[in-house]
């Protein structure tokens, strides 16, 4: 199977040093591509067999299974672009999440599929959320399973949660590393520990925390009620949280989908010109 690649900016390179170091991708099979060039070069200075093309043309002639990862508003121009190289035994996948399977399938000659990865998928873990469209090949449904097994747990979702579930699975790194930061930066401030040893602290902690729910010891509910004792320390801590977070989460849930929105009215518009 050959892939291909369009856009290597953060995520179309995550995407591609994922497979490769994951091992579900050899690099002789894999081709990309970026706007700006050098961006596809670095990645090829460390994966010597990959082969990189000059345009979007180039790589989806060479590919069969063809992911493209550039922002919304350019992934239709995209589509138009290779339509000439795109016959009916080949798939195209995109990985944003404003533009439904059914909006991809309406402009494209092939199999159709979205997959939204994470950047937690770089160390070939978390998760990857894969939709497929109705006239998607049985046969592409279950090789980018398989692909997608490699380096996540790949999750099937329906188009009504897309936002949702990309906000836990794809922003959801960036909110927690900002709380976590911030989390640092006030022991930092409000003791006598360096941000060194905050930092590595707060790593070791996140990590063994996410070991904890792995192998399922502890639910997070449970999880607070073992560390939590009555009249204690973490106690006193939880009620802080409880008083000032607030909705703090129900209101950036509410922005989330407010913008995603905004970029749903934008796509729309040229996917309604078919």
């Amino acid at each position: 199977m050959k892939i291909g690649i369009i856009g290597t900016g953060n995520m179309g390179r995550i995407l591609t040093e994922a497979f490769l170091d994951g091992g579900a991708v050899s690099p002789s099979s894999m081709t990309i591509t970026n706007r700006t060039i050098a961006k596809a070069m670095e990645i090829m200075a460390t994966y010597p067999e990959i082969a990189v093309k000059e345009d979007a043309r180039e790589t989806a002639r060479h590919s069969s299974l063809i992911f493209v990862c550039v922002k919304p508003h350019d992934v239709y121009d995209v589509i138009q672009d290779i339509l000439p190289f795109l016959s009916k035994d080949k798939c195209v996948v995109s990985i944003t999440s404003p533009i439904s399977v059914k909006q991809l399938e309406s402009v494209l000659p092939c199999s159709a599929a979205r997959a939204i990865p994470s950047i937690t998928n770089r160390a070939l873990s978390g998760v990857s959320l894969l939709s497929f469209g109705e006239q998607c090949q049985e046969e592409w449904k279950r090789r980018i399973k398989k692909l997608f097994e490699s380096i996540s747990t790949p999750v099937s979702i329906e188009e009504n949660i897309t936002r949702v579930s990309s906000d836990i699975v794809s922003c959801g790194p960036a909110f927690f590393s900002y709380l976590t930061q911030r989390f640092i930066n006030a022991a930092v401030s409000e003791t006598e520990i360096d941000q060194e040893t905050a930092t590595k602290l707060a790593g070791e902690m996140l990590i063994g925390l996410g070991d904890l729910l792995k192998e399922g010891f502890y639910t997070l509910p449970t999880l607070q009620e073992k560390v939590c004792v009555k009249g204690g320390i973490t106690g006193e801590g939880i009620r802080v949280l409880e008083s000032e977070l607030g909705e703090v989460f129900e209101h950036l849930f509410q922005a989330t989908h407010s913008k995603f929105d905004e970029d749903l009215v934008q796509v729309k518009k040229q996917y309604t010109l078919q």
